[in-house]
């Protein structure tokens, strides 16, 4: 009875994750065919990475249990241990370099500034380099945040857009930093002033769509912080799923030993 329970309980486990793991793989592959930003084209090859090993984790579960092939059981047990472990350094990682920084909330104003300097060294200098940065600059472009922002607040008045709720990346990006003292015309229409500033950023600005704030540090803190928001909701999953990990590889471990336990018997009763 142990032994149909802890392996067949494995077996329908993996079957559900083979079957995920199928459109997954899809995914992926469309992506390889279809992408057409650069955004899209980066992901493809992890998602298929990602669909392939869930595939052929999964395999090896499925047969290992239902098949009480104990060698190939014992392999998933070990790809299941070492993700456990990568699970829970990963999620302690995440939550390390998420912890710093936060925005800057501003008298009078609706919406925050973020500051480059605020966040972790980790983070920053993984997205302010100039290969990273560019990467990142195309997907903001193509995501079309600002067109967007353009667009939603194109008839609002300075006092009705002073008082609006921003995100990150839409404070940091799409708007001149208020060190900089720009006078209002529209969303992401700036006249500049004559009061003068230490914020580098206010010599980036630019007034056309395709430029705004795109290169200044505000940008890319707002980019971090929008980071560091997902990455704090990924851990938490993360957590989620580590306890639904273990839960498995403690079935499996079961199934295993009842694997092995199975084949001592078989292999007492074939003695002559």
């Amino acid at each position: 009875m142990a032994f149909r329970l802890s392996n067949n309980l494995v077996g329908i486990l993996n079957f559900i994750t083979f079957l995920l793991s199928i459109p997954i793989l899809g995914a992926g592959i469309w992506l390889t065919r279809e992408g057409v930003t650069e955004c899209e084209r980066f992901l493809d090859k992890p998602v298929i990475v990602i669909g392939v090993f869930l595939m052929l984790v999964s395999l090896a579960g499925l047969v290992g249990a239902c098949c009480r092939v104990t060698w190939l059981l014992w392999l998933y047990l070990v790809v299941m241990f070492l993700l456990i472990v990568l699970g829970i350094v990963f999620t302690i990682f995440a939550f390390a370099v998420t912890n710093k920084g936060a925005g800057e909330a501003l008298s009078g104003k609706g919406y925050k500034e973020y500051r480059l300097g605020d966040y972790s060294n980790w983070l920053q200098k993984r997205v302010t380099s100039q290969k990273n940065w560019n990467k990142i600059k195309s997907c903001l472009a193509d995501s079309k945040v600002c067109t967007d922002f353009h667009d939603k607040y194109l008839t609002a008045s300075a006092s009705e857009f002073y008082q609006t709720h921003l995100s990150a990346v839409q404070s940091g990006c799409c708007k001149p930093s208020n060190d900089c003292q720009f006078t209002y015309v529209g969303p992401t229409n700036w006249t500049r002033g004559s009061a003068e500033s230490n914020n580098s950023d206010c010599n980036l600005w630019n007034n056309n769509l395709n430029t705004l704030c795109f290169d200044c540090q505000s940008c890319k803190a707002g980019f971090i912080d929008n980071l560091r928001s997902s990455w704090k909701k990924v851990a938490i999953v993360n957590i989620v799923f580590l306890i639904f990990l273990i839960i498995v590889y403690s079935v499996g471990c079961c199934a295993f030993r009842n694997n092995r336990r199975d084949n001592y018997y078989q292999q007492q009763t074939w003695k002559p």
